[in-house]
């Protein structure tokens, strides 16, 4: 009960609305496409067909582990929260932080023990990344580049993951990693600079307030710059051929544009990174359909 009387939200809110409530703290969206890009880090290894049940097994054990990190974030972010997003579903009081956290830690475990059928490289892979997500959230969010690079870390390994699931992790999952990796690290630094106004109201020490706006948008070029560079080559290995080679243009392309851009309009830049990291996805997929 609160103080005038009446009863919180939590108390008060259904059991559906608390049920979605938790969900809506795992950010589905969000751990559906980590899971997706699991399964396209199995294909473009070329282990998918030859191990279906692993793949699945890894993209369950990542949106798992996805909503794992999520929800925990929005624990330790709730006070924060009740300024900057009031409707997420512990500051509104659908959801408790005691819920949340209990929540978090049953999906967390969940991840563990659907990842142990996996390769012993696998399980190695999930278990870094699962500390690494609670190394994120508590110490590591706050320090100006190093979460950035974390992120970056998370986001291009659901790729190694899957190659490791099915026992593949050759040149074209590695470089995928890493093209993923680069641009996110980019894509990261870039919506920080949109976000500066924001972050120095809440006295945040992200990377462009502490080092300059400036600094941050030539880092993230050059992050870019060296994944174009590294995208050529599972062609040049004779891993990929041509189609991938040719599908990489627009994708390099976008990701050079929104590098320039970001300079200008970091909004705009950031979604022009975000679309060229899908269509690199999508070329590392072409080149393990189409043999040319």
């Amino acid at each position: 009960m609160l103080g005038d009387g009446h009863a919180s939200p939590a108390a008060t809110a259904s059991l559906r609305e608390r049920v979605r409530g938790l969900l809506r703290l795992t950010r589905p969206v969000n751990a559906v496409a980590a899971a997706v890009l699991t399964g396209i880090g199995a294909f473009v290894g070329g282990g998918l067909g030859a191990h279906p049940l692993d793949a699945g097994v890894a993209m369950a054990a990542t949106a798992f582990a996805t909503g794992a990190g999520n929800a925990i974030n929005d624990y330790f972010d709730r006070n924060v929260d009740r300024i900057n997003a009031p409707e997420r579903p512990i500051p509104s009081g659908i959801v408790t932080p005691r819920e949340a956290l209990a929540f978090s830690t049953v999906l967390f475990l969940g991840a563990t023990v659907v990842v142990l059928s996996l390769p012993i490289v696998a399980i190695g892979i999930a278990l870094m990344n699962l500390l690494a997500l609670l190394a994120y959230t508590e110490l590591f969010k706050g320090l100006p580049g190093v979460g950035n690079a974390l992120v970056a870390y998370l986001g291009g390994s659901t790729f190694l993951f899957g190659g490791a699931a099915v026992g593949e992790i050759g040149v074209p999952v590695v470089v995928l990693f890493a093209l993923a990796a680069l641009a996110t690290f980019a894509r990261e630094l870039v919506k920080d600079v949109e976000d500066v106004a924001g972050d120095r109201e809440e006295g945040l020490r992200t990377l462009p307030i502490v080092a300059g706006e400036r600094v941050s948008l030539v880092l993230a070029a050059i992050s870019l710059t060296v994944a174009v560079l590294a995208s050529p080559v599972p062609y040049l290995q004779g891993t990929l051929g041509t189609a991938y080679l040719l599908a990489t243009l627009p994708a390099d392309a976008l990701l050079l544009y929104g590098a320039y851009e970001g300079f200008t309009d970091p909004s705009a830049g950031q979604a022009r990174i975000r679309t060229g990291m899908f269509l690199a996805a999508g070329a590392f997929v072409l080149g393990r359909l189409v043999v040319l």
